[in-house]
């Protein structure tokens, strides 16, 4: 289970041969790698189901493979277009997600990788970036001019980058961290990173002009991939306002909207995460929650039903279809604007 989807095994996969099963989407959000928040925004898990078909049926259609086998209607499994209420469970293929063992802050990809054979989740996200927007975590370990760009600091405003970025972290690390070529090379395992940077180019493009369709702007998002029998395929969920971050006229559409929120709202919990995280990273200790000296507050009524038309609104306007009961695109992002 993650913080936001739980998955159903209908058939476990095995060092041979991939299983069947489906995620099944929450209501729930994360923020700041806190996991599951005090509250839960409603229509959010339809809105990332219907969004992330849309893409895998896009991908498969351009060729790119993936984990993706349709949505869950009552007892069938069926494309996107055949539904007409939001679904909330995706089918999917299995691969194997061995234990990552680790002594502190020290993991164990060996062992990972001996478990996994030639069937297994990569333990990467590949990272791609289009712009730099505000909240970004690449203004944080990168300088402007290192990206062909003409400042001497990041301005407080979202930077077009002249070509697209591709980075690599951590996928089941307590704490994520950014990787060298050659790290996230011998952690992909007999997954090919050239091959890795290809896929998630690939992606990129299509979610970029299937955006641009809608009257987006894509900025940024990430991949995870399954490697099975020497094929990598893109694995977990593709283009969503999770995993990507979308901008309207301006106006950050994304999971990023809430982050921005908690950081002007509540930051004496932001600053105790980031807290606990440095201390965390200090002592060698994985788990940073544990050391954290204050919990999350929920979010107030009228934030919840803003980032609910958040969510909604983009996705009826992204896949071209009003699949779900929302305002039109430009009043969400009002609503967003005054938050």
């Amino acid at each position: 289970m993650t913080s936001v989807k739980e998955f159903r095994v209908e058939e476990p996969a095995s060092a041979d041969s991939l299983g069947r099963g489906a995620f099944v989407f929450t209501d729930d959000y994360s923020v700041f790698d806190w996991g599951k928040m005090p509250d839960s925004i409603p229509n959010k898990g339809a809105s990332l189901c219907a969004m992330g078909a849309a893409n895998f049926e896009l991908l498969e259609s351009e060729g790119i493979p993936t984990h993706y086998r349709g949505v869950v209607n009552g007892a069938d499994v069926v494309p996107l277009g055949d539904v007409v209420t939001p679904p909330r469970e995706m089918a999917i293929d299995l691969t194997q997600v061995p234990d990552l063992p680790h002594e502190g802050r020290e993991y164990d990809y060996t062992a990972f990788h001996e478990a996994a054979g030639e069937n297994y989740l990569i333990p990467l996200e590949i990272v791609f970036r289009n712009t730099v927007p505000v909240g970004s975590s690449l203004r944080g370990r990168a300088a402007p001019e290192e990206f062909g760009l003409d400042y001497a600091d990041w301005p407080d405003e979202p930077v077009d980058l002249p070509e697209p970025v591709v980075e690599f972290s951590t996928k089941y690390e307590e704490s994520d961290r950014y990787l060298s070529r050659d790290n996230a090379d011998y952690i992909a395992g007999k997954a090919d990173i050239d091959d890795l940077e290809t896929v998630a180019r690939e992606v990129n493009d299509l979610v970029t002009e299937q955006a641009a369709a809608a009257g987006l702007k894509h900025e940024d998002g990430k991949i995870e991939c399954l490697y099975y029998d020497g094929e990598i395929r893109v694995a977990d969920v593709v283009g969503t306002f999770d995993e990507n971050r979308f901008s309207f006229e301006g106006q950050q559409l994304s999971k990023e909207v809430v982050r921005q929120y908690h950081k002007r709202t509540q930051p004496e919990w932001v600053d105790a995460v980031d807290a606990a995280k440095a201390e965390a990273k200090a002592e060698g200790v994985a788990d940073w929650r544990e050391l954290c000296e204050r919990d999350p507050e929920p979010l107030s009524g009228h934030v919840v039903d803003a980032v609910r038309d958040m969510y909604t609104a983009g996705t009826n306007a992204y896949i071209g279809r009003e699949l779900f009961d929302a305002p039109s695109l430009s009043e969400a992002v009002e609503t967003i604007r005054s938050l």
